[in-house]
């Protein structure tokens, strides 16, 4: 989603009301319920937060200069930067060693990757296909990528083949590196 973004994309920027923030820091909390105990922390009263229209109906949310969240649609998505603040937060798999490189160029996860011995997918029940999952790697202690599940989690484990995950945001990419300035 963020492979070719850049400051020509965005479209506009404004400030974004106090009605409106609450608004934001409820569906956060009914998006991903573990925020709860941390949103007033994640979005205090008097912060600033900045509404950054771009190109393909993205909307970046910067709060005190730093992009925490994205919405495309009606989803918000945390960024690397969020999800590094907050682990625990998110519905998470994990990838082996073999495909960290693969995420970290932005490529879809395949299947195999999240089955092997290094991987890890959430127990039963599992999670639901289009879920908006954090990707960690074996060994690692920070978080690698974003992605949406192309398929349940219980189906990736039964199929086994093909792509598992659509790469949203990664580590290096555009996104990761932008700056309101």
């Amino acid at each position: 989603m963020f492979k070719k973004f850049s400051k020509e994309d965005i479209h506009s920027r404004s400030n974004v009301k106090s009605s409106i923030q609450r608004t934001l820091k409820s569906k956060l909390v009914s998006q991903y319920p573990a925020l709860e105990l941390v949103i007033d922390e994640l979005i205090p009263k008097k912060s600033h937060i900045e509404l950054i229209k771009c190109e393909d109906k993205i909307q970046l949310y910067s709060v005190d200069g730093e992009v925490l969240f994205f919405q495309k649609f009606d989803e918000l998505i945390p960024s690397l930067r969020l999800v590094h603040k907050f682990p625990e937060a998110y519905p998470t798999v994990q990838v082996d060693r073999g495909a960290i490189k693969f995420v970290l160029s932005g490529a879809n996860i395949m299947c195999p990757g999240l089955t092997s011995a290094g991987a890890k997918l959430p127990d039963s029940p599992g999670l639901e296909k289009d879920t908006i999952v954090v990707i960690n790697a074996e060994n690692k202690e920070n978080a690698l990528a974003i992605g949406k599940l192309l398929m349940s989690t219980e189906d990736i484990k039964k199929i086994n083949k093909g792509h598992g995950v659509e790469m949203i945001h990664h580590l290096g990419d555009p996104l990761w590196t932008f700056s309101i300035e």
